[in-house]
């Protein structure tokens, strides 16, 4: 069995979005079954790519240059699953891709756990998504997509703490503000397999989000910092601008995230 990182490493380099999404589930099913026989596999060590793997479309623009549509009408609807089902790839790479980027810090065998089932859920949401879409006669790849949604790996590339205050603890939470509205425009418009996807994907990012939280604890409490000033502090580096309420508060709670945490982030108070 090859270790945890060289799976995590396996997928980044695979380009096509259902091939990666279904190597992301055939590795999550070992590493699960290997976990419920009462073993704990080799994380080991390897080189993810700075950049994962892509495929050849959608075409990747500049986030002002990715056209805007109405989402009250039939074309809006597809370029909403569409955006969706990009955030949804790109958080499939990031969450193996924390894996094995920082494979080199000691960390207990639940952060595995954790970070494993949640890069299956994204592939699982990947392929909703993609179902959607072609339910509606589009693919994933027929629209341009958000060039930028790497940036915050980027940016964290050596920075461990600042990966996960970023990517699961401000981008992540940011699906939880915005997802009920999305639910809403499919629901008005009598598009029931688009709701229950995105209300399978809106129940499951709540731990996405906790995950993020509790390993951002867990390393504060090791390296005996304050929480909130680092989040701050690592928020103000990375993420760039202010965050932008509405917040769902109520889901950010549930995911361990008090809203003095993101509220002095904005630039309303």
């Amino acid at each position: 069995m090859k270790s945890l990182a060289e799976m995590a490493v396996d997928v980044l380099t695979t380009a096509d979005g259902r091939e990666k999404t279904a190597l992301s589930r055939q590795y999550a099913a070992l590493w699960q079954a290997a976990r419920d026989a009462g073993e704990i596999p080799a994380i080991g060590r390897a080189d993810p790519p700075l950049h994962p793997a892509r495929p050849a479309a959608p075409e990747l623009l500049s986030p002002r240059d990715v056209p805007r549509r109405r989402p009250g009408t039939p074309e809006g609807r597809i370029a909403l699953l569409h955006a969706v089902a990009h955030i949804e790839l790109n958080a499939v790479d990031l969450h193996w891709d924390i894996i094995a980027r920082f494979a080199h810090v000691k960390m207990p065998a639940g952060f595995y756990d954790d970070w494993v089932k949640a890069a299956d859920e994204e592939s699982k949401h990947f392929n909703l998504m993609c179902t959607c879409l072609e339910e509606e006669g589009s693919h994933y790849g027929a629209l341009p997509a958000h060039a930028g949604m790497w940036r915050a790996a980027e940016d964290t590339v050596d920075d461990f703490m600042g990966r996960l205050a970023v990517v699961p603890m401000v981008l992540e939470a940011r699906g939880l503000d915005v997802t009920p509205g999305m639910i809403g425009v499919f629901r008005r418009a009598g598009a029931a397999s688009a709701v229950a996807a995105l209300e399978t994907i809106y129940a499951e990012e709540v731990s996405h989000v906790a995950y993020g939280s509790k390993w951002f604890h867990f390393l504060c409490g090791r390296h005996d910092e304050d929480p909130k000033e680092r989040f701050h502090a690592l928020v103000t580096r990375y993420f760039h601008g202010p965050l932008k309420p509405p917040f769902n508060e109520e889901k950010r709670a549930e995911a361990g995230i008090p809203p003095d945490f993101y509220w002095p982030l904005t630039d309303e108070i």
